[in-house]
């Protein structure tokens, strides 16, 4: 039997890889104990109970970025963050700890180290954090999601993904899919979304454009934020929801993608093969246009900038885009070669392998 824990959390980038290696763990063998370290603050808190999986709290402590109290107090909040985790490798048995970055990954690098026990890193993001950065230094292993990330040591691994995307039939799926949302299963669908509080950016585009994507003959299928008002349009082939509960079926029906390209966005997209014309978040520290470049290099996806997304712009490229069948099926392709569904499972691989050091 082998004890690991996993650290990470914060937000759903950090969490639900997390979430997706150790139900890859639990279902491989269901004697192993899994155990995940986070926060009190983070959405690890109401997420990783939910799914069943003991939740170990660590203090969460921010690494100071200017000269002031809080940097003052660090060293000892630090330190004590850095004992608790090793507490718990002791008193639980840890043999091998993975970590996928947030304020509980880096006491948990060092913890670790410090307890003899081998640890793996694994990076969503193209542009990776400062925690990934120092715990990439001295682990067994690191795995990143797009080529190009720089860790010291990385591998490309791909992302741990959700089960339901994981074995997700989309051809089998699709009539179920049109069915729930009320839309024509032998037409083509172009699925537009920009997160769980919408773009609106995509909003305001799709809004002066809409009526000429289904001119070409298509449907749309248009999540827009759960805080946006957009009017459902006068036409069954335009519909309008506030949130994708259920990101299965909307991708089993989608023919075209068009979004932001968040992390677990372009792993998901390029893993089912999908062709993509993704509108990176403008604000930040642009990891969302360094996340999606390799599947635009590989011809899987494009990338129009978030200012340049236009009624305008999506007229004069995506509805052309969607007109021509020989480039979408290129891209089809394309998204096939560059994604992958076994990220899980490559994690749980590095960790074996980090056992055997």
């Amino acid at each position: 039997m082998t004890t690991y824990l996993l650290a990470g959390g914060g937000t759903a980038g950090h969490v639900n890889p997390l979430l997706a290696v150790a139900d890859a763990l639990r279902d491989r063998r269901p004697d192993d104990t899994v155990l995940v370290l986070g926060t009190r603050e983070g959405l690890e808190s109401r997420l990783v109970p939910e799914r069943g999986y003991e939740l170990l709290i660590v203090d969460k402590v921010p690494f100071p970025r200017r000269p002031n109290g809080a940097a003052i107090r660090f060293p000892a909040r630090w330190l004590r963050a850095v004992a608790q985790v090793r507490t718990y490798i002791r008193e639980r048995g840890v043999d091998v700890v993975a970590g996928f970055g947030g304020y509980a990954a880096a006491p948990a690098y060092v913890a670790a180290r410090r307890e003899g026990v081998p640890y793996v890193v694994h990076e969503a993001n193209a542009r990776p954090g400062l925690a990934n950065v120092l715990g990439a230094r001295r682990a067994a292993a690191t795995g990143i999601v797009f080529d190009g990330t720089p860790l010291r040591g990385a591998q490309v691994v791909g992302m741990p993904l959700r089960r339901e995307i994981v074995d997700l039939d989309r051809a089998a799926r699709r009539a179920e899919a049109a069915a729930a949302f009320g839309l024509d299963p032998a037409r083509p669908v172009v699925l537009v979304f920009g997160g769980s509080l919408g773009a609106r950016r995509l909003n305001e585009a799709l809004a002066g454009s809409w009526r000429d994507i289904v001119d070409a003959g298509w449907q749309v299928l248009h999540a827009s934020g759960e805080r946006n008002e957009v009017s459902e349009a006068a036409s069954p082939d335009y519909r309008v929801v506030p949130y994708l509960d259920r990101m299965d079926l909307a991708f089993a029906l989608a023919d075209v993608v068009v979004s932001r390209s968040g992390a677990a966005t372009v792993s998901e997209v390029s893993a089912l093969g999908i062709p993509a014309v993704y509108v990176p978040y403008a604000v930040g520290n642009g990891e969302q246009a360094l996340n999606a470049a390799g599947a635009v290099r590989a011809g899987a996806a494009r990338i129009i900038d978030d200012a340049d997304f236009t009624p305008e712009r999506v007229r004069s490229e995506v509805v052309p885009l969607l007109s021509d069948g020989d480039e979408l099926e290129r891209m089809r392709r394309a998204a096939g070669a560059v994604g992958t569904r076994e990220g899980a499972a490559n994690v749980v691989a590095l960790l074996d392998a980090a056992q055997r050091r």
